[in-house]
C-alpha cells in the first residue's frame, strides 16, 4: 500500500483513483497515478515557494515574486507568462491555450502575511511537517494555506493532465498579483490591460483556489465576498503645529495637545456606545440587507457547522450581545465593519516613561457589503471627520476594493455543486464570504464575470503563527494533497462539460 495511504480504507483508496461520477474525466486513473508520481516533487515546488516570500507592506520579495510567479506559470505548461508592471507590487498574466471551445480564468495571489518567527514552532519559511493529531501530516510555512498549497495543487492538476498525454479541456487565463495581502492597492490595473482584459473577457468566469473542506469532510461554496478597504489614521506633529514634532515631557500635556487622545476622540466617533455598529455619516444607506434566500443558506449552512466548533476555533464564549447562532451569522455575513487593526502611539516598553507622544496612529480596515463600494466608504469617511472638525487627523488609503457576488445559479457555482454531488461531498452554500479578496475586479465593470472560490482540502494558521496545509490526510472523507490535486483536475472537466451545456 501506498506510504501515504497507510491507514485508508481500500474503499477510500477506490475512490481516489476512480470515483464513480468522474465520468466528465477520461483516463481519470491515469491522471490521478500521475499525480501520485508528482507527489513529491509537488511538495518540493511548494517548499520552494514558500521560501521566497513577497510581502509587499514590507517591501519584501519583490520584484523577485512576480518573476518566480511567471516561472510557475511556464513550468505548469502556460505557454505566454508575463510581468505586468503596476504602481506598486508588478502583477503576473499567463495564457495556456488548449484548443478548447472554454476558456476559464485563474486569479492566484502570490503574496503573503507578515511573519515573527519568535511565534513559530518551526521556521515559517522552510515547510516543514508536522502531526496534526486526528487529522494527518501537514505542512507548515508563512503562505502555506493561504494561497500558495492550493495554487499549487491546481498548478499540479494542470501539470498531471498534460503529463498524461491529454490536453486540458479548457483554456486558461491566469492573473496573479502581490498585493492581495495590503487589500490589492494596484490589482486593477493589472486587469485594465488590454491584452489582460480581453483574454478574460473570453472566459466563463474566474475563481481563486481555496481549501474550504470542514474538518468533517463536507465542504463549502461562497457566493461572493466581503470588500476591504485599508487605511491609517494619523495626528501628530506631521499633520499640526498644535502638537510636538516628538515625543516631549509629559508635563507639557498642562499647555501642549494630545496626539494619542486627539487620536482616540477622532475614533470614537466611528462607531456607537456598544463598540462595534459603524456611526459613520450615511454608512447604511447603501447597504443591501439579506434576502430571504440568503438567510435560508445561513441555517443550512449553520446545521452544518456547528456552534460549538466556531467558538472553540476562535476562541470565545460569546457572540456579541449573547446573540443566538443564526443572529451571529446573519450579522456575520451582512454587516459592515469598521475594525481597528492597531493603535500605535508613545511608550509601550516597561514601566511609565512620562512623555507626551508627538505622534499617533492607528491602522484600521473597512469590511464592506453589496451594494457598498470602496469609493462610497472613504468619501464618508472623510467627510465624517470633516464634519467634526478632525481636520489635523491625517487619512492614508493603503488599498481597498469593494464587495463582489456570484449568482448561485451561475455556471461557475453550478459546476461546484455537480462536483460535489459527484463525489459524494455534503456541502453548504454561504451567501458570502466574510473575509475579502477582489473578486470585483473581474465581476464588476466592464468584464461582468462569475467570480468564485473553489477547492478542497485544508488548512488553517492565515495571517497567524504556524500556519498549515493538510498534506497527509488520516480521514477518508478529508482531502490530502493528491486528492485535492485530482479535485482540480475534475472541476476543469465539469466547468468543460457544464460550459458545453450551456451553449446548446
Amino acid at each position: 500500500m501506498n506510504r501515504r495511504f497507510q491507514g485508508l480504507s481500500a474503499i477510500a483508496l477506490l475512490a481516489f483513483t476512480a470515483l464513480p461520477a468522474a465520468a466528465e474525466t477520461p483516463d481519470r486513473a491515469a491522471i490521478a497515478a500521475t499525480v501520485e508520481q508528482q507527489h513529491d516533487a509537488t511538495i518540493k515546488a511548494l517548499r520552494d515557494w514558500i521560501a521566497l516570500p513577497t510581502i509587499a507592506a514590507e517591501k519584501r520579495g519583490t520584484p523577485e515574486g512576480a518573476e518566480y510567479m511567471r516561472q510557475l506559470a511556464l513550468d505548469a505548461g502556460f505557454q505566454m507568462a508575463k510581468v505586468i508592471p503596476t504602481d506598486g507590487v508588478p502583477g503576473v498574466f499567463a495564457t495556456l491555450d488548449a484548443g478548447a471551445p472554454t476558456t476559464l480564468g485563474i486569479y492566484f495571489m502570490y503574496d503573503v502575511k507578515q511573519f515573527d518567527p519568535a511565534e513559530w514552532n518551526s521556521p515559517p519559511l522552510e515547510g516543514q511537517m508536522a502531526e496534526r493529531p486526528g487529522e494527518g501530516t501537514a505542512l507548515v510555512g508563512r503562505g502555506a494555506v493561504n494561497q500558495k498549497g492550493p495554487e499549487m495543487a491546481l498548478l499540479a492538476a494542470i501539470k498531471a493532465i498534460q503529463a498524461s498525454g491529454r490536453k486540458l479541456p479548457v483554456n486558461l487565463v491566469l492573473v496573479a498579483e502581490g498585493e492581495e495581502e495590503v487589500a490589492s492597492t494596484n490589482f486593477a490595473q493589472v486587469v485594465a490591460v488590454p491584452e489582460v482584459r480581453d483574454a478574460l473577457a473570453k472566459s466563463v468566469g474566474v475563481f481563486i483556489p481555496s481549501a474550504l473542506q470542514s474538518k468533517d469532510g463536507s465542504a463549502n461554496i461562497t457566493l461572493g465576498a466581503k470588500g476591504a478597504v485599508e487605511f491609517q489614521l494619523i495626528v501628530g506633529g506631521e499633520t499640526s503645529d498644535k502638537y510636538p514634532k516628538t515625543d516631549i515631557h509629559s508635563s507639557n500635556h498642562a499647555r501642549i495637545e494630545s496626539p494619542a487622545w486627539r487620536l482616540v476622540k477622532a475614533l470614537d466617533t466611528l462607531v456607537a456606545d456598544d463598540g462595534h455598529t459603524p456611526t459613520i455619516d450615511g454608512w447604511f444607506e447603501n447597504v443591501r440587507p439579506l434576502t430571504e434566500r440568503q438567510k435560508q443558506l445561513l441555517t443550512e449552512s449553520a446545521a452544518m457547522n456547528p456552534e460549538s466548533a466556531e467558538k472553540a476555533l476562535l476562541g470565545v464564549g460569546q457572540w456579541i450581545g449573547n446573540e443566538d447562532y443564526i443572529t451571529s451569522l446573519e450579522r456575520f455575513y451582512s454587516q459592515p465593519t469598521v475594525n481597528i487593526q492597531g493603535l500605535v502611539s508613545g511608550y509601550t516598553g516597561p514601566g511609565g516613561k512620562t512623555v507626551l507622544p508627538g505622534r499617533a496612529e492607528a491602522k484600521l480596515e473597512f469590511r464592506l457589503v453589496p451594494a457598498m463600494t470602496k469609493d462610497e466608504a472613504v468619501s464618508k469617511l472623510k467627510a465624517h471627520l470633516a464634519a467634526r472638525g478632525f481636520d489635523d487627523v491625517q487619512v492614508i488609503i493603503s488599498g481597498g476594493y469593494g464587495p463582489n457576488e456570484t449568482e448561485e445559479d451561475s455556471l461557475m457555482v453550478q459546476a461546484q455543486k455537480r462536483l460535489f454531488e459527484n463525489l459524494g461531498i455534503p456541502y453548504s452554500i454561504r451567501p458570502r464570504n466574510a473575509g475579502s479578496w477582489p473578486g470585483v475586479v473581474f465581476n464588476g465593470p466592464p468584464l461582468g464575470l462569475p467570480a468564485t472560490q473553489f477547492g478542497l482540502g485544508r488548512g488553517g494558521g492565515a495571517h497567524a503563527p504556524n500556519e498549515w496545509f493538510l498534506i497527509e490526510s488520516s480521514d477518508p472523507k478529508v482531502f490530502g494533497l493528491d486528492q485535492v490535486t485530482m479535485a482540480y483536475v475534475d472541476y476543469l472537466y465539469v466547468i468543460a462539460d457544464e460550459a458545453r451545456k450551456a451553449a446548446k
